[in-house]
C-alpha cells in the first residue's frame, strides 16, 4: 500500500454528508484513512471549504477510487501525491519543565507535518534535571 492525499472542496452546510461520500469509497476499496483535515478558516475561490484526506490504498484501485468519488458528487481537486511516514523517538534532558515543554510540543505540532504522539516524563525533584521521552510522527512527500 502507498500513502496518498486527496484534496477536495465541500460546502460548509453539507460537510458531514460530503465527508461520508468521500470516506466510504476509500473504506470499501480497503484503504486505510490516516487523517482528515478541515480548513474552515480558508475558503476556495468558489467559497468552498478545503478538506484534505490522507490515506493508504493499493495503487491498482486509485483510478477506481477517483471515479467513485466523482460519480458520488465529491469534487476531487488533487489526488495521488505519495507520502512518506516516519516515527522518531527523542529524549530531552535538562530543566525542560521550567523551559516549558508544552511550548516545544506545540511548536512540533504546528509544523503541519509532525506531531507528538507519546510523552513520558521523569521529574525527580524541583532543582534536579528532568527528562522526557517523546515519540514524534512525521509525514512528508516522496521526491
Amino acid at each position: 500500500m502507498r500513502g496518498y492525499d486527496c484534496l477536495h472542496d465541500t460546502l460548509n452546510s453539507k460537510i458531514s454528508r460530503q465527508l461520508v461520500l468521500a470516506l466510504s469509497p476509500i473504506s470499501e476499496l480497503h484503504g486505510n484513512i490516516m487523517s482528515v483535515v478541515h480548513q474552515h478558516e480558508e475558503k476556495t475561490p468558489r467559497g468552498m471549504i478545503p478538506v484534505q484526506i490522507t490515506f493508504e490504498i493499493d495503487q491498482g484501485v486509485l483510478a477506481e477510487l477517483t471515479d467513485r468519488l466523482e460519480k458520488s458528487g465529491v469534487g476531487v481537486a488533487r489526488v495521488g501525491e505519495e507520502r512518506l511516514r516516519s516515527s522518531v523517538s527523542v529524549v530531552l534532558i535538562g530543566h525542560i519543565i521550567h523551559s516549558d515543554i508544552g511550548d516545544t510540543i506545540d511548536r512540533i505540532d504546528r509544523t503541519g507535518f509532525a506531531e507528538v504522539v507519546d510523552l513520558s516524563l521523569s521529574m525527580p525533584a524541583i532543582e534536579k534535571t528532568s527528562s522526557a521521552y517523546l515519540v514524534i510522527n512525521a509525514e512528508g512527500r516522496r521526491n
